[in-house]
């Protein structure tokens, strides 16, 4: 149980918190971990894809939702566990520095499925790590 003090001092730290469009980083995360696993299996589908690669963005999706949904359950975990989650956007987001190489390769057998999760992992990835990145600065700044 939280005294008095500490009541205030979490009151103050959940009004100071970072926000983009009105929402915390990890509800934002948990958002981004449902849409990546949606896209993984929507692509798949569409595709017919019979490779396991389609569901790249699913398999990533899937710890950012979990490590998202753990740092709201678990406060005391948050930093740690979101630092876990902007290294698997970097992750993501390398993954779709791909897509330049489908452009600058000149093939003109490229699956357009491909091209798109990667270009969707590019820009996506980049957005999201630059959110946590804004909120880290901004957590510090304030010393959250």
């Amino acid at each position: 149980m939280l005294s008095k003090k500490g009541n205030e001092k979490l009151s103050e730290n959940i009004k100071n918190e970072f926000k983009f469009l009105n929402r915390s980083v990890e509800t934002l995360g948990i958002f981004y971990g449902f849409f990546l696993i949606l896209w993984g299996i929507v692509i798949s589908f569409i595709s017919e894809s019979s490779s396991l690669t389609s569901y790249i963005p699913a398999f990533l999706g899937i710890p950012i939702l979990f490590f998202c949904f753990l740092s709201l359950k678990f406060s005391n975990l948050k930093k740690a566990l979101m630092h876990i989650v902007v290294l698997i956007s970097l992750i993501i987001f390398l993954g779709g520095l791909d897509f330049l190489r489908d452009i600058f390769s000149f093939e003109t057998n490229i699956n357009l499925y491909v091209s798109a999760s990667k270009l969707m992992m590019l820009i996506t990835g980049l957005f999201y790590l630059f959110i946590c990145i804004s909120s880290f600065r901004h957590n510090r700044k304030n010393k959250i």
